[in-house]
């Protein structure tokens, strides 16, 4: 085992101990995520730079107005962003429904996103981040939600608190968290414990971890937390 590795995975030492905590607090729900990859997109898509309780009503409303993908794909950008612009970002989110239902017609002959089940891991993330406006943790989603797949997707949620605990330190001046850093994490991850993980963590910064004061006297994992022994 190299330097490098050894030394991420004494980062992540913790980490059984800290999924095993957060999943007797929050009971790993899956914040309504869906089955299907197509629609587990959609309903990402939806969810950008909004609340939860927006983006599920835009979604609900995007999937009641338009029931099926075909219908989806068959309507203007301008139906689209009517329907689901209470959510905000209409026209950006419209565009790139528009774009990525396009994209999947061309290359699969319809509205799917069911060839992914017969790729590998490697593959189909790569294709899911070829998709217009799909990143890499958007990518990880869809594999982990829909497709069953063993990464881990890490959003603002999981990046914070990952800081936090100290399992892993940005790499860019603004501390943003990049696709480097996405694979650092997921690296340090037991395999069989990221999708517990990775709800819990979007519940814990949710509900306790909060970006700018975090509830620490009420954290179920201060004690693994470096930022929460020293408060």
């Amino acid at each position: 085992m190299s330097h490098q590795k050894h030394r991420r995975r004494s980062y992540f030492s913790n980490a059984d101990a800290v999924a095993r905590a957060l999943s007797k607090r929050y009971g790993d729900h899956s914040h309504g995520n869906k089955v299907n990859p197509l629609r587990e997109l959609l309903f990402i898509i939806c969810s950008v730079q909004t609340n939860e309780a927006l983006y599920r009503s835009t979604y609900t409303s995007l999937t009641s107005r338009f029931p099926t993908f075909r219908q989806l794909a068959g309507a203007t950008e301008v139906e689209i962003a009517t329907v689901i612009a209470h959510g905000g970002l209409a026209r950006q989110k419209a565009r790139t429904i528009k774009a990525i239902l396009a994209r999947l017609n061309s290359d699969f002959g319809s509205p799917t996103l069911s060839p992914l089940r017969a790729m590998s891991d490697a593959e189909c993330e790569k294709y899911l981040e070829s998709l217009p406006g799909v990143g890499r943790k958007t990518a990880r989603c869809v594999m982990m939600y829909s497709l069953g797949r063993e990464v881990f997707p890490v959003d603002s949620n999981c990046w914070r608190i990952s800081r936090r605990l100290g399992w892993v330190r940005p790499t860019r001046p603004d501390r943003s968290c990049s696709s480097r850093d996405m694979d650092r994490v997921q690296s340090g991850i037991p395999a069989g414990k990221r999708y517990a993980l990775h709800v819990n963590l979007v519940s814990h910064g949710r509900a306790c971890c909060l970006p700018s004061i975090p509830l620490c006297e009420s954290c179920c994992v201060q004690e693994f937390c470096r930022t929460g022994q020293r408060v």
